[in-house]
């Protein structure tokens, strides 16, 4: 283990992990066996999605009688909260985990703060997220963003195997639109639902299996680039401040975790 003011590295057997406190506590590399797993990038990695995840409509949320204006970064519309672009702390570290908590400061309009626990084994990550409010309730989500590498340069694509039970139906602005259909073939940028919880596997054949399971009942798969695919697990669906609230409260904090387990297939 290493830890200065700029990133922490963990390690546990031949899985190597770091995480970079002052790019959003963003897990800037994921090596097992000394092969990255994820795409590399100030804006890649895999990076916490706080206090939303996915797209804001028009960047706009209401908590009761008061509208919020999120700055607009994806369009007409605001993504992926604002953690993700700001400075977190290291609280502590140490050979296989590590605990950091950011603060949430404007544009978010309401004060409180974000906790992310990083555990490390040799066959498994776990990631555990908290959302706390020091003042009013809010409405918030909190979800993860890795971006695993399409090829690991020894075989083939990876390849998505997953069972929902929906596919939220997506408009033309990439929102929800409200309904729920029946899941369709990709290319996709899509939530969908798995009331059991996530349970998404990644195969990179003759290589690697990657399964990324939580409690959390939706998950994002974006695999629209070249580089990369995304499975992005979160505790609601995209613009669910508007359409989905769940309120965080001085008596009712949000937490979510997502475990990364795998085996080598060589």
């Amino acid at each position: 283990m290493s830890n200065d003011d700029t990133k922490t590295v963990l390690k546990a057997g031949d899985a190597e992990l770091t995480v970079d406190p002052r790019n959003g506590c963003r897990i800037t590399s994921f090596r097992l066996g000394g092969t990255e797993l994820l795409r590399q990038g100030d804006k890649y990695g895999a990076f916490p999605m706080v206090p939303w995840c996915g797209r804001i409509e028009l960047g706009q949320f209401r908590n009761g009688g008061e509208r919020h204006q999120m700055p607009l970064n994806a369009g007409p519309h605001a993504i992926h909260g604002t953690a993700r672009d700001g400075v977190w702390r290291t609280v502590r570290a140490d050979g296989t985990s590590a605990a950091f908590t950011h603060d949430l400061t404007a544009p978010w309009p309401y004060s409180g703060r974000v906790t992310q626990l990083v555990e490390l084994a040799e066959d498994s990550l776990a990631l555990t997220m908290g959302v706390e409010t020091y003042d009013n309730s809010f409405p918030a989500q909190a979800g993860w963003h890795p971006w695993f590498l399409r090829s690991l340069g020894t075989g083939g694509d990876v390849e998505l195997t997953f069972d929902a039970a929906w596919q939220e139906e997506r408009g033309d602005d990439h929102l929800p639109t409200g309904r729920r259909i029946d899941p369709r073939p990709g290319p996709w940028d899509d939530c969908f639902g798995m009331p059991d919880g996530v349970d998404v596997t990644l195969t990179w054949p003759g290589a690697l299996e990657l399964k990324v399971t939580s409690h959390d009942e939706w998950v994002v798969i974006y695999d629209e680039q070249a580089e990369a695919v995304c499975v992005e697990p979160q505790s609601g669906p995209p613009n669910g401040l508007n359409t989905l609230p769940r309120l965080v409260t001085p008596i009712d904090p949000l937490e979510t975790s997502t475990t990364w387990t795998w085996r080598t297939l060589a």
